[in-house]
Protein backbone atom coordinates (compact mmCIF):
# COMPACT_ATOMS: atom_id res chain seq x y z
CA UNK A 1 0.00 0.00 0.00
CA UNK A 2 1.16 3.49 -0.74
CA UNK A 3 1.06 6.25 1.83
CA UNK A 4 2.28 6.20 5.42
CA UNK A 5 4.67 3.45 6.39
CA UNK A 6 3.33 0.20 7.75
CA UNK A 7 5.57 0.49 10.81
CA UNK A 8 4.33 4.00 11.68
CA UNK A 9 0.65 3.11 11.36
CA UNK A 10 1.07 -0.17 13.23
CA UNK A 11 2.96 1.52 16.06
CA UNK A 12 0.29 4.20 16.42
CA UNK A 13 -2.57 1.67 16.29
CA UNK A 14 -0.97 -0.35 19.09
CA UNK A 15 -0.33 2.79 21.16
CA UNK A 16 -3.90 3.99 20.65
CA UNK A 17 -5.28 0.61 21.71
CA UNK A 18 -3.06 0.84 24.78
CA UNK A 19 -4.75 4.07 25.85
CA UNK A 20 -2.55 6.74 24.24
CA UNK A 21 -5.08 9.29 22.94
CA UNK A 22 -2.29 11.33 21.39
CA UNK A 23 -1.54 8.35 19.14
CA UNK A 24 -5.01 8.69 17.59
CA UNK A 25 -4.33 12.36 16.89
CA UNK A 26 -1.08 11.39 15.10
CA UNK A 27 -2.73 8.44 13.31
CA UNK A 28 -5.63 10.41 11.84
CA UNK A 29 -3.72 12.50 9.28
CA UNK A 30 -1.62 9.48 8.31
CA UNK A 31 -4.64 7.36 7.36
CA UNK A 32 -7.17 9.99 6.29
CA UNK A 33 -5.90 10.37 2.73
CA UNK A 34 -5.84 6.60 2.27
CA UNK A 35 -9.37 6.26 3.68
CA UNK A 36 -10.50 9.00 1.31
CA UNK A 37 -8.95 7.17 -1.64
CA UNK A 38 -10.70 3.92 -0.65
CA UNK A 39 -14.03 5.69 -0.23
CA UNK A 40 -13.59 7.51 -3.54
CA UNK A 41 -12.98 4.18 -5.29
CA UNK A 42 -16.14 2.84 -3.68
CA UNK A 43 -18.21 5.87 -4.67
CA UNK A 44 -16.96 6.23 -8.26
CA UNK A 45 -19.69 6.25 -10.85
CA UNK A 46 -22.12 8.00 -8.51
CA UNK A 47 -24.06 11.16 -9.18
CA UNK A 48 -22.30 14.55 -9.27
CA UNK A 49 -21.23 15.72 -5.85
CA UNK A 50 -19.17 12.61 -5.23
CA UNK A 51 -16.67 14.57 -3.16
CA UNK A 52 -19.30 15.18 -0.48
CA UNK A 53 -20.42 11.56 -0.74
CA UNK A 54 -16.87 10.31 -0.43
CA UNK A 55 -16.13 12.59 2.50
CA UNK A 56 -19.31 11.53 4.29
CA UNK A 57 -18.42 7.85 3.82
CA UNK A 58 -14.89 8.45 5.14
CA UNK A 59 -16.18 10.29 8.19
CA UNK A 60 -18.76 7.64 9.06
CA UNK A 61 -16.21 4.83 8.60
CA UNK A 62 -13.72 6.73 10.74
CA UNK A 63 -16.30 7.25 13.50
CA UNK A 64 -16.99 3.53 13.55
CA UNK A 65 -13.28 2.80 13.74
CA UNK A 66 -12.78 5.19 16.65
CA UNK A 67 -15.45 3.19 18.47
CA UNK A 68 -13.37 0.06 17.79
CA UNK A 69 -10.45 1.23 19.92
CA UNK A 70 -10.05 -2.18 21.59
CA UNK A 71 -9.73 -3.98 18.27
CA UNK A 72 -6.59 -6.13 18.38
CA UNK A 73 -4.97 -4.23 15.51
CA UNK A 74 -2.32 -6.37 13.84
CA UNK A 75 -0.91 -3.90 11.34
CA UNK A 76 -1.72 -1.29 8.73
CA UNK A 77 -3.18 -3.86 6.32
CA UNK A 78 -5.54 -5.11 9.04
CA UNK A 79 -6.66 -1.54 9.74
CA UNK A 80 -7.58 -0.94 6.10
CA UNK A 81 -9.32 -4.32 5.87
CA UNK A 82 -11.51 -3.29 8.80
CA UNK A 83 -12.11 0.03 7.03
CA UNK A 84 -13.34 -1.84 3.93
CA UNK A 85 -15.68 -3.88 6.09
CA UNK A 86 -16.99 -0.73 7.79
CA UNK A 87 -17.63 0.90 4.41
CA UNK A 88 -19.54 -2.16 3.26
CA UNK A 89 -21.73 -2.03 6.37
CA UNK A 90 -22.39 1.70 5.97
CA UNK A 91 -23.34 1.41 2.30
CA UNK A 92 -25.56 -1.64 2.90
CA UNK A 93 -27.23 -0.13 6.00
CA UNK A 94 -28.07 3.04 4.10
CA UNK A 95 -29.46 1.08 1.14
CA UNK A 96 -31.61 -1.00 3.50
CA UNK A 97 -32.85 2.11 5.29
CA UNK A 98 -33.94 3.70 2.02
CA UNK A 99 -35.70 0.48 1.00
CA UNK A 100 -37.55 0.34 4.31
CA UNK A 101 -38.67 3.94 3.95
CA UNK A 102 -39.92 3.31 0.41
CA UNK A 103 -42.07 0.43 1.65
CA UNK A 104 -43.68 2.67 4.26
CA UNK A 105 -41.69 1.42 7.22
CA UNK A 106 -40.38 3.60 9.98
CA UNK A 107 -36.84 3.07 8.76
CA UNK A 108 -33.62 2.14 10.42
CA UNK A 109 -31.52 4.90 11.95
CA UNK A 110 -28.15 5.13 10.29
CA UNK A 111 -25.62 7.88 10.94
CA UNK A 112 -24.68 8.08 7.30
CA UNK A 113 -27.29 10.22 5.52
CA UNK A 114 -29.23 8.26 2.92
CA UNK A 115 -28.57 10.75 0.14
CA UNK A 116 -24.83 10.32 0.56
CA UNK A 117 -24.59 6.78 -0.72
CA UNK A 118 -26.24 5.78 -3.96
CA UNK A 119 -29.10 5.96 -6.37
CA UNK A 120 -32.15 3.70 -5.88
CA UNK A 121 -31.04 1.50 -8.80
CA UNK A 122 -27.68 0.88 -7.19
CA UNK A 123 -29.29 0.20 -3.80
CA UNK A 124 -30.84 -2.95 -5.22
CA UNK A 125 -27.46 -4.02 -6.57
CA UNK A 126 -25.70 -3.34 -3.26
CA UNK A 127 -28.28 -5.31 -1.28
CA UNK A 128 -28.22 -8.22 -3.71
CA UNK A 129 -24.42 -8.23 -3.70
CA UNK A 130 -24.31 -8.12 0.10
CA UNK A 131 -26.66 -11.11 0.32
CA UNK A 132 -24.69 -13.05 -2.31
CA UNK A 133 -21.39 -12.21 -0.56
CA UNK A 134 -22.77 -13.43 2.76
CA UNK A 135 -23.71 -16.74 1.13
CA UNK A 136 -20.35 -16.97 -0.67
CA UNK A 137 -18.52 -16.41 2.64
CA UNK A 138 -20.09 -19.60 4.01
CA UNK A 139 -18.37 -21.75 1.37
CA UNK A 140 -15.51 -19.57 0.05
CA UNK A 141 -14.56 -17.07 2.79
CA UNK A 142 -11.38 -15.81 1.15
CA UNK A 143 -13.12 -15.16 -2.17
CA UNK A 144 -15.83 -13.25 -0.36
CA UNK A 145 -13.19 -11.20 1.46
CA UNK A 146 -11.44 -10.42 -1.83
CA UNK A 147 -14.67 -8.94 -3.20
CA UNK A 148 -15.33 -7.02 0.00
CA UNK A 149 -11.85 -5.51 -0.05
CA UNK A 150 -11.85 -4.70 -3.74
CA UNK A 151 -15.48 -3.71 -4.38
CA UNK A 152 -16.48 -2.13 -1.08
CA UNK A 153 -13.03 -1.09 0.11
CA UNK A 154 -11.56 -0.01 -3.21
CA UNK A 155 -8.27 -1.83 -2.57
CA UNK A 156 -6.02 -2.77 -5.48
CA UNK A 157 -4.97 -6.34 -6.20
CA UNK A 158 -1.63 -5.73 -4.45
CA UNK A 159 -3.26 -4.13 -1.41
CA UNK A 160 -5.76 -6.98 -1.16
CA UNK A 161 -2.90 -9.48 -1.36
CA UNK A 162 -1.13 -7.66 1.50
CA UNK A 163 -4.25 -7.71 3.67
CA UNK A 164 -4.95 -11.40 3.03
CA UNK A 165 -1.28 -12.38 3.08
CA UNK A 166 -1.48 -14.17 -0.26
CA UNK A 167 0.06 -13.51 -3.65
CA UNK A 168 -1.44 -11.05 -6.14
CA UNK A 169 -1.96 -14.02 -8.48
CA UNK A 170 -4.09 -15.74 -5.83
CA UNK A 171 -6.13 -12.56 -5.42
CA UNK A 172 -6.72 -12.39 -9.17
CA UNK A 173 -7.81 -16.05 -9.30
CA UNK A 174 -10.15 -15.53 -6.35
CA UNK A 175 -11.45 -12.28 -7.85
CA UNK A 176 -12.28 -13.91 -11.19
CA UNK A 177 -13.91 -16.95 -9.60
CA UNK A 178 -15.85 -14.83 -7.09
CA UNK A 179 -17.22 -12.65 -9.89
CA UNK A 180 -18.47 -15.75 -11.71
CA UNK A 181 -20.02 -17.21 -8.56
CA UNK A 182 -21.65 -13.92 -7.61
CA UNK A 183 -22.98 -13.32 -11.12
CA UNK A 184 -24.56 -16.78 -11.03
CA UNK A 185 -26.03 -16.17 -7.58
CA UNK A 186 -27.42 -12.80 -8.63
CA UNK A 187 -28.93 -14.27 -11.82
CA UNK A 188 -30.62 -17.05 -9.88
CA UNK A 189 -31.64 -14.82 -6.99
CA UNK A 190 -33.43 -12.18 -9.05
CA UNK A 191 -33.73 -10.49 -12.39
CA UNK A 192 -31.51 -7.65 -11.21
CA UNK A 193 -28.37 -6.82 -13.10
CA UNK A 194 -25.25 -7.93 -11.29
CA UNK A 195 -22.83 -5.45 -9.76
CA UNK A 196 -20.28 -3.72 -11.89
CA UNK A 197 -17.02 -5.23 -10.76
CA UNK A 198 -13.89 -4.74 -12.76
Amino acid sequence: MSGPSTADVTRLLVAWRGGDDAALARLTPLVYRELHRLAHARMRGQDPGATLQTTALVHEAYLRLVDARQMPWQNRAHFFAVCAQAMRCIVVDAARARGTLKRGGKGVRVEFHESHVMSPERDAIVLALDEALTELAKVEPRKSKVVELRYFGGLSVEETAEVLQVSPQTVMRDWKMAKLLLARALRHGSARKGPEVE
